[in-house]
């Protein structure tokens, strides 16, 4: 089962990536081990994670979700909207 997320880094910036095992991928982002934008913008918080179904969906929602504004993407956050279906 594949899940897309998003993190909060410090600057107040949101993340939003993919992965199977989200636990695993949030330590290495806070070791940075993970994705290059987000090595020193530590602490990271998880703020949005949602169970999506195969890796197919799961990318095609972390490219309309990236290409989203903040302020879309802080809805999702507060639960004011819904993923793309």
């Amino acid at each position: 089962m594949w899940h897309l997320y998003l993190i909060r880094c410090n600057d107040g910036s949101l993340y939003t990536g993919i992965t199977t095992d989200l636990q695993r991928r949030l330590t290495d982002h806070q070791n940075s081990r993970g994705a290059r934008r987000l090595r020193g913008r530590g602490p990271l918080e998880l703020v949005f994670s949602q169970q999506v179904g195969d890796r197919s969906l799961a990318q095609q929602l972390e490219w309309q979700i990236k290409r989203w504004s903040k302020t879309e993407k802080e809805r999702l956050v507060r639960g004011e909207t819904t993923l793309p279906t």
